[in-house]
């Protein structure tokens, strides 16, 4: 027997194809596959493409597959839709395998902890905790999207600092070194041109989270307004975990990190351990898709 694990994030879709010991077999990545960016048909395209490609270089007929497990960012699994719409995909490769949709984060929860069980916080291009407790409750906090929420997310941090900039560029907010590292990122010449960047054509969510770095970067150089928006963020953060928590009655546990943010190093990350009193940064016992994997395994 089988298993494949589809893991659709944000930037690119993983699909990896296991053993039930978990031993891999075959290993793909390809291109985003979030239908809320590319579109559901290009979206699912994708996808197929990607399993056949794992299929492919496993050597496995479709037939030999049992169970897939899969969570893609943009098809949550508490949306109607996106049940149908995930378990058709897969079906379109692998209709005779048993199809376990389910979402984004909570694949990387259930590979954080090698089990549907546990905490996760989410920081990268948007922002999230989710947890699950001891008799399969859940609970979702954030990912709201840019406009409505993310706080602590690389998009809400790039907003910041380009609020940074704008201020002041007024004479509304203090020097920061964030003025001329955000207008050199984005090689304008002066603030009055992040209107046209910011404003003409589709909304630049990507543009604005890559420049969070440059928001950590200055907080690590001692910049009060950057180390002003990490404390900020930070907080955020550390209070959708303790929503979590107290929703889930999981006082005590401590979550595991996910996304690009809280993957390295860097200032968020220590003030969001500092407070939540994590001594140790947790390490993952799996990646999202062999949580995947997991929840197909966990049906048979």
């Amino acid at each position: 027997m089988f298993l494949m694990g589809i893991d659709g994030g944000g930037s690119t879709v993983r699909v990896v194809i296991v053993t039930p010991d978990l031993d891999v077999r075959a290993e793909y990545i390809g291109p985003a596959v979030n239908p809320s960016v590319v579109g559901r048909d290009e979206a699912a395209t994708r996808i197929q493409n990607a399993m056949r490609e794992t299929l492919h270089q496993a050597a496995l007929g479709p037939e030999q597959i049992a169970g897939v497990g899969i969570g893609v960012a943009g098809a949550s699994n508490r949306y109607a839709w996106a049940i149908d719409w995930l378990a058709q995909t897969v079906r379109g490769v692998t209709p005779q395998a048993q199809v376990v949709p389910s979402a984004d984060y909570e694949i990387a929860l259930v590979g954080a902890h090698g089990q549907r069980l546990g905490l996760l916080l989410l920081a990268g291009t948007g922002s999230l905790a989710y947890g699950i407790n001891a008799v399969g409750e859940s609970a979702l906090i954030g990912g709201w999207g840019y406009l409505m929420g993310d706080e602590g997310s690389g998009y809400w941090l790039g907003a910041q600092a380009l609020r940074a900039v704008v201020r002041m560029a007024d004479g509304r907010g203090r020097q920061t070194t964030l003025y001329d590292s955000v207008l050199n990122a984005l090689n304008l010449a002066q603030p009055l041109d992040l209107i046209a960047w910011l404003y003409a054509g589709p909304a630049r969510v990507r543009e604005v989270a890559r420049l969070a770095p440059l928001v950590l970067e200055c907080a690590a150089q001692h910049d009060p307004t950057a180390r002003a928006i990490i404390e900020t963020g930070a907080q955020e953060l550390a209070l959708a975990v303790r929503a979590v928590r107290h929703r889930l009655d999981m006082h005590g546990h401590q979550p595991m990190f996910a996304g690009s943010l809280l993957a390295a190093p860097n200032p968020l990350r220590d003030l969001v351990c500092h407070l939540l009193g994590m001594d140790i940064v947790p390490t993952p016992r799996y990646p999202p898709a062999i949580g995947a994997a997991l929840l197909a395994l966990g049906v048979f």
